[in-house]
């Protein structure tokens, strides 16, 4: 296996594979920060993969009030599918579930396609039966909102919300002398990452203890742990790791865009070089086979170095 060094970061010369999905961005709004806190961690919760969840879902950015339509704290949250049909069904149970039970929330399209035709997934159009025909819409502009009436007063919900095609699955593994550095490193990058918008890490604080590989031995499971980056299987397998390696984490993220994408894997891979006890990095892929998105290593350590000059 080949091996590249960049600052003190000793990288594998691979690439990770990602793939096109069909996304949607909203924008949730509650009374006080906290309310928005609960209704965004509710809504995009098992939210991880696709392998099986309905939807990959997480937080792009908080909000506030300047930035939200209804002047009030608020988060912008992404999830992604495969396709549009699934989409709209995640996010009418998701916004149903989640969202119209959550104190104080309202919902508004949060993607911005001006330069697109646009393609909508209904959702307050959906949604509004609930209000059992006492529910009432508005347009503004060229918008539609429905105020569909609850306990607490009104639960206001845009009529429909934007779709775009994205990339999910670009990715980046760590690996650390021991289990705490290479969870520092991991917790170091995802916080690189949060910083770059139209971007969500969609698993556990943006970490996976539990990196797959297409496939197992049993014939029920689509996928199954990888054994080749699972430390204690270094024996056992056919192992990608260094000897000194002890843990390995793995970061996901999905994007608007595979410029966005990129974007989040460079800023990761920068702060990566700043800690200690990081004994190599790598990605995952499929050898080209199964995504159009690929993210090279060497490439990317490039792109950081030049936008850094």
């Amino acid at each position: 296996m080949n091996r590249f060094r960049w600052r003190n970061l000793l990288l594998t010369e691979t690439f990770a594979e990602a793939f096109s999905v069909t996304g949607t961005r909203i924008l949730v709004t509650a009374e006080t920060e906290r309310w928005v806190e609960i209704a965004a961690r509710e809504v995009t919760g098992y939210g991880t993969s696709v392998i099986s969840c309905d939807a990959e879902a997480g937080l792009d950015q908080m909000l506030c009030p300047e930035e939200t339509p209804d002047g009030r704290p608020g988060a912008a949250l992404m999830f992604f599918t495969f396709n549009r049909d699934a989409l709209a069904k995640a996010m009418i149970s998701r916004v149903g579930q989640c969202l119209l039970t959550c104190p104080t929330t309202a919902v508004f399209n949060g993607v911005d396609l001006s330069d697109e035709e646009p393609k909508f997934i209904d959702l307050g159009n959906q949604l509004r039966y609930f209000g059992d025909g006492f529910q009432a819409s508005k347009v503004i502009g060229d918008r539609r909102y429905w105020r569909i009436p609850v306990m607490d007063g009104e639960f206001l919900c845009e009529d429909r919300i934007e779709s775009f095609r994205g990339v999910a699955g670009g990715n980046v593994l760590i690996g650390g002398e021991t289990q705490a550095a290479a969870l520092r490193a991991a917790e170091s990058a995802t916080d690189a990452m949060r910083e770059c918008p139209q971007v969500i890490l969609p698993f556990p604080g943006g970490i996976v203890r539990s990196g797959s590989k297409v496939g197992s031995r049993y014939k029920a499971l689509r996928a199954s742990t990888y054994d080749a980056y699972c430390p204690t299987l270094k024996a056992r397998t056919e192992t990608c790791l260094l000897p000194e390696t002890s843990a390995v984490y793995e970061i996901v993220i999905d994007g608007r865009s595979a410029d966005h994408v990129g974007a989040a894997m460079r800023a990761g891979l920068d702060a990566l070089s700043e800690c200690d006890g990081v004994t190599e990095v790598s990605a995952g892929n499929y050898g080209g086979k199964l995504g159009k998105h690929h993210f090279h290593l060497r490439a990317l350590t490039e792109e950081t170095a030049t936008a850094s000059r």
